[in-house]
């Protein structure tokens, strides 16, 4: 763009637009709902009974035939301990000290504080598609550890998956070709009775997979809330909000939604009613509410509720700078993997 002269540029003040446009993070779906409707931690570690065998088989009897006097032991206990992430937010005074003048179009403090927390959720989307094992085994628990047979995670809350199969959720090659018939199925595999998945969630790529699939009268498109089980839109729920809802194709009478974070070529199908994340705060520090109107292109207008908590700020002995912290404390759970399953693999319709 040619440069205009210095007539022009002597005379002529700048509009600084009062808006900062977000083109880097992505849409985070799946975190953003599980996060906007976290529960509250609660202990040292968090167990779970759960029911993996039958007890002894009763009988039919006549008369005066023995019955057994074998006790049964069918339940064992999922374990999980707290996970915690943290982000920083560092500024230096003297680029603060000039930002507070008259001239002042957008508060840097406030705005440097929401963008980094929601780089913090955006990162944290991505912990919620992995296994856990990540720095150490210090990353949350995601879907691959979730959403798996024991072929790559052995292990689930404390328990193996070898020893207590009922811990196994089902994992499907697609083979590369989507099809309504491997929907089906997998959705057949993980429903029992009123047990059934409530939500799919996939990558736009797969999205438009199973789109291609449908004839167009079959394409019911809807908005889809944050909040499980909530008709109420998608501002009502605390926590993670964007827009006015996600755009999701139904299959089977629940919405299946396009996730930029989730694993290629997967197509999950989730039952939400045994999947939570369960939220600590961080001891000694406030909870988060930074609600921001100055930044546009994504999905995060809030990021607030259960876990994430702010350290306040920590003026360093060495540097005239300020330093804080944005943390998020607890752990993704699922009480029932069995009712979990995933489709991998899928490139093609």
């Amino acid at each position: 763009m040619a440069a205009l002269g210095n007539r022009v540029v002597t005379t002529t003040n700048y509009k600084l637009i009062p808006k900062l446009v977000d083109t880097i993070l992505h849409s985070n779906v799946f975190a953003a709902k599980k996060l906007a409707g976290a529960k509250k931690w609660s202990g040292l570690n968090m167990q779970f009974p759960v029911k993996w065998q039958k007890g002894v088989s009763g009988t039919s009897f006549a008369g005066f035939d023995t019955f057994s006097t074998s006790a049964s032991d069918t339940r064992v206990n999922l374990l999980f301990v707290p996970k915690f992430y943290e982000t920083n937010v560092v500024l230096p005074l003297d680029e603060v000290s000039a930002n507070q003048t008259d001239e002042r179009v957008l508060d840097m403090v406030k705005l440097e504080i929401a963008s980094r927390a929601q780089d913090m959720a955006d990162s944290i989307g991505s912990l919620f598609m992995g296994d856990g094992t990540g720095n150490g085994s210090k990353d949350f628990l995601g879907l691959n550890a979730i959403v798996d047979d024991g072929s790559s995670v052995g292990t689930y809350g404390s328990l193996s998956r070898t020893t207590y199969p009922t811990l196994k959720a089902t994992v499907t090659a697609s083979g590369g070709v989507l099809s309504l018939a491997k929907m089906s199925t997998l959705y057949n595999t993980i429903t029992s009775g009123t047990q059934k998945p409530n939500l799919g969630i996939c990558t736009p790529a797969v999205f438009s997979l199973y789109e291609a699939l449908l004839q167009p009268q079959e394409r019911v498109v809807k908005d889809v809330s944050m909040m499980k089980n909530e008709n109420k839109g998608l501002n009502s729920g605390t926590g993670l909000i964007g827009g006015t809802g996600f755009t999701g194709l139904f299959f089977k009478g629940f919405p299946i939604l396009a996730d930029e974070k989730c694993n290629t070529g997967d197509m999950y199908f989730l039952n939400e009613d045994f999947l939570d994340f369960y939220a600590l705060p961080l001891a000694t520090t406030e909870a988060v509410k930074y609600k921001t109107e100055s930044i546009e292109g994504n999905d995060y207008s809030e990021v607030e509720g259960l876990g994430f908590s702010w350290s306040n700020w920590i003026k360093p002995t060495n540097s005239a700078s300020i330093i804080g912290h944005v943390y998020l404390g607890g752990e993704l759970i699922s009480q029932n993997p069995l009712r979990q399953g995933v489709l991998t693999g899928c490139t093609t319709s």
